[in-house]
């Protein structure tokens, strides 16, 4: 007989079944907008082990053998205080494997995460090569005759200097009709994307979007690992799926020994369901601000300096700082980082990172890094500075110093990339080291902003002390994590910023540990715009710091331009301005002033929105929106547009009477842009001056 629960909070519920053989599956998600009947039922977890294999010969992470095998054997809630959230774990078991779901949902989001726990329950050793972490169908309205027609995929590419590139795919065009039912064999093939080593965004977002509008359906997942993962979505015959995990036998050199009685859990994963791409985008934003790690800079994110990007690039000096630290200071900065180099008496700071000892020839004088410091704190800024913590330089004193088990090794090497060593942080000694240069940098100097910098990545992993390389580097990547929380547990103040040469980490397990993120180490203002607007895809907007690098060469237009490119986000400001005249650092401060007044406020209760749709590398003209209780902030980027009128969507706003008024830059010399809201349409049209220069204005939008 055919059992039956479901489970969910106000926003979100799941339905399950139990058939008549004991298979468990999801038949029925059902959010507040939106719901999805699956179509065929999926096992709750996929895995695969030496010695077993798929009941249909291909190359996917479903169809497998012990999948179908696994049985229900009950299923539990609880309450999760501390997350405000419904966790369900539901148990399956077959002969030799037990496996726990466990899916933790916050209350305020339809967004629900899910890890598998894998537990040899016989007598010999089960090696492990691929577990799911989440699992699902598309599924669609009950009354649909055909499930895979009308999807699309949207998922995002990236490279260093060009992070978030997100591109719309039908799936019929990835997954073509192959009439398998002439066969009764569903097809062999998926769209899969993979990342390797521990740049977890080095080449693809760890996230996508599912979306149908004939149906009223979109789906947001995400994996939430920073090291090596893959997704895939595939069809089934009778309805598409999709399928998470982390690192896999097949494509990362990734395996698992459990021994009688041991287990194993999954990398992270999510998945939130809505009517639409607008709706989806709501339930992940709430989904991080719940998950994220509690501090007091999330809900009001201060303004930064950066001594590095198209300023000092690495070589910073006392006579070089004191002069930045006084403009920035001038302007509203509440944060002064100093970069990277400032350990570094050789003239190559590159191969000597890993000891963390202040540079005696950067900073001359009786006082040092000290001098440069009290002076961050007599402006009333924090002090910040650069770490590249993972690593240790081949020319440090520490390459030495340290034992061969701090660092990854494979085949009896240490593992060296572009004159890095990596650490390993499973290892007792690598902890310690890293403990003692934080312990030092607070204690002794008053450090209360890190920059965590990643430039390299180590490939495959360590086989030291592993089954296999992917188990090492598994092993580090979440022991890297638990030292991160460490840092927030002795020191909740300081405020840690995540950046691997850019946005080359943009994954949720960073994110949800770290108060910002570097969205890129692009330094042409130009092509920065699509990076900047698309960076709330995968963090939220108080965690996006985007580059804004005025010089004093630039015109007030060019400034401004610069400025609205981190304006909707972590305000994040580099730049020779202590070179700028009165009336250029005016503009800055200006800037400053506006954010403080109109984003500052809200940015960390904001929801993103794309009033053009998302950007796109080359677009003329790209725009980002954030919808807050009270207003709705608007930034505008023209490329070189030149006398156009481009049509904003603001849907939120449809039907109302708004006031509309421009936040940054307005008044002094720079021109208005004329401006006209369309109520019945929800729209708000935007006349972009013919100069075809590169011109910006953010605009704010009120209920009138």
């Amino acid at each position: 007989m055919v059992q039956s629960f479901q489970w969910g909070n106000d926003r979100l519920t799941l339905c399950f079944e139990v058939d008549d053989q004991g298979a468990a599956s999801l038949a029925e998600a059902r959010s507040v907008s939106a719901t999805a009947v699956m179509g065929r039922r999926l096992p709750l977890v996929e895995i695969m082990a030496a010695g077993t294999g798929h009941w249909i010969a291909d190359d996917r992470l479903i169809h497998t053998a012990l999948g179908a095998e696994l049985r229900y054997a009950g299923h539990e809630t609880r309450r999760d205080e501390s997350l405000k959230a419904n966790v369900l774990t539901v148990r399956l078991a077959s002969k030799s494997l037990s496996a726990a779901v466990v899916l933790t949902l916050p209350d305020d989001a339809a967004m629900v995460r899910s890890e598998v726990t894998v537990t040899n329950d016989g007598k010999e050793p089960v090696t492990l090569e691929s577990v799911t972490s989440l699992l699902f169908s598309f599924g669609a309205p009950e009354s649909a005759d055909s499930r895979l027609e009308g999807w699309n995929l949207i998922e995002g590419d990236y490279d260093w200097l060009g992070e978030g590139r997100w591109k719309t795919r039908a799936v019929r065009d990835l997954l073509p009709q192959l009439s398998q039912h002439l066969t009764s064999v569903d097809p062999r093939g998926e769209h899969r994307v993979v990342s390797t080593g521990t740049w977890s965004t080095g080449r693809h977002a760890t996230a996508a979007v599912l979306e149908n509008r004939d149906f009223g359906l979109a789906w947001f997942f995400q994996v939430e690992h920073n090291g090596a993962w893959r997704w895939e979505i595939g069809d089934n015959t009778s309805d598409g799926y999709a399928a998470v995990s982390g690192p896999t036998a097949v494509d990362h050199s990734w395996s698992k020994v459990l021994a009688a009685g041991e287990s194993f859990t999954t990398v992270p994963a999510s998945v939130g369901l809505s009517d639409s791409f607008d709706g989806v985008i709501r339930e992940v934003t709430a989904y991080r601000r719940a998950m994220r790690c509690r501090h007091e800079d999330n809900a009001r994110p201060r303004v930064v300096f950066n001594d590095y990007m198209n300023t000092i690039n690495g070589y910073p000096a006392t006579a070089k700082l004191l002069p930045l630290i006084d403009a920035a200071a001038k302007t509203g900065v509440e944060i002064f980082v100093i970069d990277c180099g400032w350990y570094d008496d050789s003239g190559n700071w590159w191969p000597s990172v890993g000891e963390w000892m202040p540079s005696k020839t950067r900073f001359p004088g009786s006082k040092g890094i000290v001098e440069v410091i009290d002076a961050i704190k007599d402006h009333g800024m924090v002090p910040g500075i650069w770490l590249e913590p993972e690593v240790i330089g081949v020319e440090s004193p520490m390459a030495a110093k340290l034992p061969d088990s701090a660092f990854f090794q494979r085949n009896g090497r240490r593992v060296v990339e572009q004159q890095r060593y990596v650490l390993d942080l499973r290892d007792d000694a690598a902890r310690a080291h890293l403990d003692s240069v934080i312990d030092r940098l607070v204690g002794d100097y008053g450090i209360g902003y890190f920059k965590m910098d990643y430039n390299v990545s180590p490939g495959a992993g360590t086989d030291w002390k592993a089954d296999s390389p992917g188990d090492g580097l598994l092993g580090h990547n979440r022991a890297y994590s638990q030292w991160v929380e460490s840092i927030h547990r002795r020191y909740p103040h300081v405020i840690l910023e995540n950046c691997s040469s850019g946005g080359m980490r943009e994954d949720f397990a960073q994110l949800s540990r770290f108060q910002v993120q570097s969205t890129s180490d692009q330094q042409d203002y130009r092509l920065y715009p699509t990076i900047a607007a698309a960076a709330p895809m995968m963090m939220l907007p108080e965690q996006a710091a985007s580059w804004a690098y005025p010089q004093a060469d630039m015109t007030d237009e060019q400034t401004a331009f610069n400025i609205n490119t981190t304006f909707l986000g972590r305000f994040f400001l580099s730049g020779y301005i202590n070179r700028m005249s009165e009336a250029q650092l005016g503009v800055v401060t200006q800037g400053i002033e506006a954010y403080k007044r109109h984003v500052q406020p809200v940015v960390g209760g904001s929801v993103p929105f794309w009033p053009l749709g998302l950007p796109q590398w080359n677009d003329k003209v790209v725009a980002l929106g954030l919808r807050a209780d009270d207003r709705t902030l608007v930034t505008v980027w023209g490329r070189q547009a030149g006398g156009c009128e481009v049509e904003l969507q603001v849907p939120h706003l449809a039907g109302d009477a708004v006031s509309v008024a421009p936040v940054f830059p307005a008044g002094g010399e720079f021109a208005a842009w004329n401006t006209r809201w369309d109520a019945a349409a929800g729209s708000l049209k935007v006349t972009i001056p013919g100069n075809g220069d590169f011109v910006s204005r953010t605009f704010e939008l009120r209920r009138a």
